[in-house]
Parts: structure tokens; C-alpha cells; sequence
């Protein structure tokens, strides 16, 4: 596999320029703005790990300082009707992906915030202050390597030699590295290179590399809005699992403890509701991101609504610690890490296994359930 620095000597065309976004599709550019959880990026305005400060929603003695995403868990929660009467006070700070926002949780800025499956286990090798104390578990049909519809590959077995774009340390990584493990192929066996969302589209439409691996909602835009067609998706192969993380200082007072119980107790009522109405969900969530309401509620049917708040159990904290074990072997992190360390479970109660599977929407799917039950894998699976 092919270095940082020896990817960007490849292509050196493909670094960002101030033209770089003249180069998208105008319906693409509001995604230049909206990297989701399961990004590994730094801020889009440039401002680093800082979140940018939003509003506030209820009122009480005790605040939560809470990070979130365009589109993420406030968006939700309001849609929801879950931030009325809140007995407590909530601050929003936004951030453009994961990384960044489990950097405030270190730094205690942030109290709680949504992430995808990979940026814990890059937080927890730099030794970063955090626990992960709920999970959810949802389809990974959004995690997804793109060709172009006029590629000659047809198979993941065929990517051996070719360049392949994805985002450094997001859930796109480890898919793509489980991706390729599962046809016979090592990250050696291809180039490797590390490029964000908007900077990787521009790439894969300029045909500089042959693939890209991506997430929704940007799986369902490019679906939509280029000549993109899906070769392989992270089904089977990664464990499709989310989380929200929270800093120890938090989880130690007795009060914003209490408060962070019925936070992520809100946030499952307002999972539940996305899967029962998902053209509702879909409404507003196109309102926040800007994503066109067909492309939003094609997200939300492959991904956003399939998830259920699971348990924080052996086999997730299990599935975590293989993604950790298959990037230290990579030599992508410093070392091995235990993730257990890194997962506080006082939140559990009742909640259903891990191994819950995602919800559907087909014609055996009733809203509200968790369907069959199934287990995660020894390929590592990831979110």
C-alpha cells in the first residue's frame, strides 16, 4: 500500500485547489459542506477541530454540551418532536465529521457526540479521553466502493493495480481494507488515494482514479447525480455500527450523568420514529443539508432509517477491537489498543444484542421492528 506523501506524488493533480468545486456538479456542492459521522475529516471551513456553535434547546440548572453534524442528531430530535419540554439545557456545537468532534470530547468541550465505527478506535491509539456509551446498529448497503457505469470492473477482485479514493480513518477505510481482504487482496495490491468527500468526487469525475469508497448520503447522490454505479457494498463485511461517545468528566458528575441517560433514551425514540415515517424524516433532513428530497429519502431507506439502538456488548466491543487490530496491523495506528477500556455500558438497560438486525423497508418489515437476528461476523465488520 501506497504512503500518504507516495499518493499524493501520484496525484498531485488531484490536491485541492479554489477551482476544485468547479469541477462538482452544482446539485453536489451542498455535500461540500455536510461531511456525516462517518467521515474522517477536518473542518470544511478550515477552523480545525473547533465546532462551529449553534443554539440552545431547553432550560434548567444542568447544560449539555452536545457536538453534532448538518443533519445529525438535532435534526433529528426536532423532526422527532424530542426536544420539547427538554428539563435540561442543551448546546449545540456542529462539526464536519467524527475526528474532529471526538477531538472536543477530549479536550472536554463537548459533552457527548454521534460517530461513526472508525474514528473511535483512531481516538482511543492517541490516547484520547472518551467512552462509548450507546450504539446503534443499521444496514451497511451505504458503505460502498463506485466505478464509473462504463468501468470494466465487475468484480472487487478486479481493483488489484488500481487507484482507489477514499477518506483516511473513516468507516470507508476499514470497508475498503475488509472489502478487499474478503477478494483475496491486500492494501498493497492497490493505490491508496486519501482524499475527503469533495476532493475524491472531483477525482472519480475527472476519471484521476477508478474507484471510489464513500458512504450515504453521498452513495445515494452520486447514484443519483453521476455516471456512478456500485461494485461492492459493505454488506457482510463491515459491522454497520454508530455510537455515540461522551468525555469521563461528564459521565462522573451525578447530574449531566442523569442527563446523558435521557439524551441517548431520546435519541432512540427519535430512531424509531425515522423508520416510521421516513418520507417525513426525509422532508427535513433534505431541509438541513440541502441534499434533494429523492436523494435524501434514498438514504434514508438504504441507511438512515434501518438502524436500532442496540446494546453496547461483547461482540460490538469485539467487532471494534478487530477494525483496531486491522489497522495496527496496517500500521495505520501506533500500536494495538483495547478498546473495552474505551466503553462505558451504564446506559444498556434492556436494550436489545448487537447482533440485532438492521430494519427494512420490504414487504415484510413492519415499522418498529428489529426483524432477525443475526451475528457479527469474523470479517470484522464496520460501520
Amino acid at each position: 500500500m501506497r504512503s500518504v506523501s507516495e499518493s499524493a506524488q501520484v496525484t498531485e493533480d488531484m490536491k485541492p485547489r479554489n477551482r476544485a468545486a468547479l469541477l462538482l456538479p452544482a446539485l453536489l456542492l451542498p455535500l461540500l459542506l455536510t461531511l456525516t459521522a462517518c467521515g474522517g475529516a477536518s473542518r470544511a471551513d478550515g477552523s480545525g477541530s473547533g465546532g462551529a456553535r449553534g443554539g440552545t434547546d431547553g432550560k434548567g440548572p444542568v447544560t449539555l454540551n452536545v457536538g453534532d453534524q448538518k443533519g445529525g442528531s438535532e435534526a433529528v430530535l426536532r423532526a422527532a418532536g424530542e426536544l420539547k419540554d427538554l428539563p435540561y439545557r442543551i448546546q449545540w456545537s456542529t462539526f464536519t465529521s467524527g475526528p474532529p468532534l471526538l477531538e472536543a470530547v477530549n479536550a472536554g468541550a463537548v459533552d457527548v457526540g454521534g460517530v461513526g465505527n472508525t474514528p473511535p478506535v483512531f481516538a482511543a491509539a492517541a490516547h484520547s479521553k472518551f467512552k462509548v456509551i450507546a450504539a446503534t446498529h443499521g444496514s451497511s448497503a451505504g458503505e460502498t466502493v463506485l466505478v464509473k457505469k462504463d468501468s470494466p470492473l465487475t468484480r472487487p477482485e478486479q481493483l488489484k493495480g488500481k487507484s482507489i479514493a477514499v477518506a483516511q480513518g473513516s468507516s470507508a477505510h476499514y470497508q475498503l481494507v475488509a472489502s478487499l481482504k474478503k477478494a483475496g487482496l491486500a492494501p498493497r495490491d492497490v493505490t491508496l488515494n486519501y482524499l475527503q468527500p469533495a476532493d475524491a468526487l472531483a477525482a472519480f469525475s475527472r476519471g484521476r482514479v477508478d474507484a471510489w469508497a464513500v458512504w450515504d448520503p453521498y452513495t445515494s447522490q452520486a447514484l443519483d447525480q453521476t455516471d456512478a454505479r456500485i461494485l461492492t457494498t459493505g454488506e457482510g463485511v463491515v459491522n454497520g455500527l454508530s455510537f455515540q461517545v461522551a468525555a469521563p468528566a461528564a459521565l462522573d458528575d451525578p447530574k449531566k450523568s442523569a442527563v446523558l441517560k435521557d439524551y441517548v433514551e431520546r435519541l432512540r425514540r427519535a430512531q424509531d420514529w425515522v423508520h416510521r415515517h421516513p418520507d417525513a424524516w426525509a422532508e427535513a433532513w433534505a431541509a438541513e443539508t440541502g441534499l434533494p428530497r429523492d436523494v435524501a429519502l434514498a438514504a434514508v431507506k438504504r441507511t438512515r432509517g434501518t438502524a436500532v439502538t442496540v446494546a453496547l456488548d461483547r461482540p460490538a466491543v469485539a467487532s471494534e477491537q478487530q477494525i483496531a487490530d486491522t489497522f495496527a496491523a496496517l500500521k495505520l495506528i501506533p500500536g494495538r489498543v483495547d478498546f473495552s477500556s474505551f466503553v462505558d455500558t451504564r446506559f444498556n438497560g434492556s436494550l436489545p444484542p448487537s447482533s440485532t438486525a438492521p430494519r427494512t423497508y420490504g414487504p415484510d418489515s413492519a415499522p418498529g421492528t428489529h426483524g432477525s437476528h443475526t451475528s457479527h461476523s469474523s470479517q470484522g465488520k464496520a460501520g
